[in-house]
Parts: structure tokens; sequence; C-alpha cells
């Protein structure tokens, strides 16, 4: 079995990491865990410094890289812990996260991707763009998706 894991660093993919720990995958499993990172929004909306652009873009390329790079390492540990036997590779590539990740599948083969969901609403995910939903429409494969379990504090708090 072939598993594409997409992460981006965030604590809804650590919720889809840890589901994919979670599970007793036969031995020989391949996993390839990408993390996409799109700087172009980032270099659009902050202001640089002074108004002068110099290495302002190579250096929020890098952070990016660094943290994508991070992110799948760090995914990689927690799953080879949980299972010796698997066979993982990492990428971080960047590029828009839906493009990355629908390329990425179908070069790795993959049988399955499994991407997190941030939960954004409606209005969010139109604005935005919901990735989760992009890759399941445009996938060649079988998608999974993870959301996040969020613990809300309600003491005696009725919406009723």
């Amino acid at each position: 079995m072939k598993i594409l894991l997409t992460i981006d660093g965030s604590d809804y993919n650590q919720a889809v990491v840890e589901e994919l720990g979670k599970r007793l995958l036969p031995s020989g499993t391949k996993i390839h865990i990408v993390s996409a990172f799109d700087i172009s929004p980032i270099v659009l909306s902050i202001p640089t410094p002074g108004g002068a652009i110099g290495n302002y873009y190579e250096d929020v390329k890098i952070v990016a890289q660094n943290a994508s790079v991070k992110a799948t390492k760090d995914a990689a540990k927690y799953l080879h812990d949980k299972n010796s036997t698997l066979a993982i590779t990492t990428t971080a590539i960047e590029g828009s996260p839906k493009m990355v990740i629908l390329k990425e599948a179908e070069t790795f083969g993959a049988d399955l991707i499994v991407v997190g969901s941030h939960g954004h609403g409606a209005v969010a995910s139109f604005l935005l763009g919901s990735v989760s939903q992009a890759v399941a429409l445009h996938a060649k494969c079988s998608v999974e998706i993870v959301r996040k379990k969020v613990m809300l504090n309600v003491k005696n708090k009725s919406k009723f």
C-alpha cells in the first residue's frame, strides 16, 4: 500500500499524523510525507521593511521551507516510532498545496491520500479555497480527510 500523507505543521495536521499512527498498517507500507509551502500570499500581504524588497522574498522562503522540512521530519519520526516497518520518505515543495499534493500523489502512485481539514466554514473555504476539498475532487485515488477533534468548554452553557 502507498499512502501520501500531507501536512503543514499545524495542530490540525498533527491530528492527521496521530490518526495514521494509530493504524495497524501492513509491514512495508510506503508512506510519502509531503508538505507544500506557498509563500506568495505571505509576500503579497506583508509590507516589506522600508518599502524595499531586498532579500525579503528569499528570507520568507527559507523560513517557510525550514518549517515544512521540520514538519515532515517530525511526522516521519512519530510514525516510525509507532511502526518501524513502514517505508517513509519526506519532501517539502514550494507551490500551491492543491497542485503539489495532486502531482505528488500521481508521481508516487498513491493508493490513498490522507489530508487534514482546518474546519473553515463555508465562507472562509470559498474565499481561501479548501485544499482537502480540491484534493478530494481531483485526486485519481482515494482520499481520506481527517478532522481535528475540538473540545468545547460548555460548563453549564446551553444554546437552548
